[in-house]
């Protein structure tokens, strides 16, 4: 089985405070596909922001991830369990799940033991989505210094799997009965300190910081400020893709 990396724990804090929520309009479609709402399960479920929007609609709610300091910063329901378990072996019953889902964390998954793992805890016509976001998008020139940042500067600092990431998930295995979803983008107004925040919780920045023993995130903030303009606020865009169907 693959060794699964936690990239995330020493950063659990800025995870929590910067990476963007799911958009509303993926849970629209997965509902759509959804044929029951009693149990569902989020994998890689960091802080738990997708197991607490679930949780408003199916009765229980399970949210696993490797990372303990993560599930530390897990928002509290009464009808959510979280457990800190690999995705590829979970304490789930068999048939127990009628949805699975997995934002932005697929990609660090071992794909043959995690769907089997899926087909064993998914009741017949359970649905299973997996998304992800990649590089933001903010005005050309702002563009230009963060593109630099991440092909230059974090160049080589990132994991093997963040190419699935940047082709879209296009590439990863699916065996599933596949369920095209629609275009969908996360869209919010952000300062410079809220970029630079959430781009210190990539994990080619934090894979830096280790190596370099220094933060490259304070000598991009001057380069950022320089191309900002005079709105202290702007609009920053990722684009989603989903890869989306019923397991049975």
């Amino acid at each position: 089985m693959k060794n699964i990396q936690d990239n995330f724990s020493a950063g659990a804090s800025d995870y929590a405070t910067f990476r963007p929520q799911s958009p509303e309009a993926v849970f629209d479609f997965i509902y759509s596909n959804t044929r029951n709402f009693d149990t569902a399960w989020d994998c890689g479920t960091g802080n738990g922001q997708v197991a607490s929007i679930l949780s408003e609609r199916f009765h229980t709610v399970y949210g696993t991830d490797i990372s303990t300091s993560q599930l530390s910063h897990a928002a509290q329901k009464e009808n959510i369990i979280y457990r800190t378990e690999r995705a590829e072996a979970t304490s789930l019953a068999d048939s127990s799940v009628d949805l699975i889902t997995v934002a932005q964390a697929i990609h660090w998954f071992d794909f043959d033991s995690f769907y089997m793992e899926v087909r064993r805890v998914a009741r017949p016509g359970a649905f299973f989505a997996a998304w992800t976001y990649n590089l933001l998008k903010l005005t050309p020139a702002v563009n230009e210094v963060i593109d630099d940042f991440y092909h230059g500067t974090t160049r080589g600092y990132w994991d093997k799997e963040r190419d699935l990431v940047d082709e879209g998930y296009s590439t990863i295995p699916f065996p599933f009965q596949e369920v095209k979803a629609p275009s969908i983008s996360i869209v919010k107004h952000w300062n410079i300190d809220q970029v630079a925040g959430y781009l210190k919780t990539w994990s080619g920045v934090q894979h830096y910081i280790r190596k370099e023993g220094k933060d490259p995130i304070p000598d991009l903030i001057p380069q950022l400020q320089k191309v900002w303009g005079s709105q202290p606020l702007l609009e920053v865009r990722w684009p989603v893709f989903v890869r989306a169907g019923f397991v049975s």
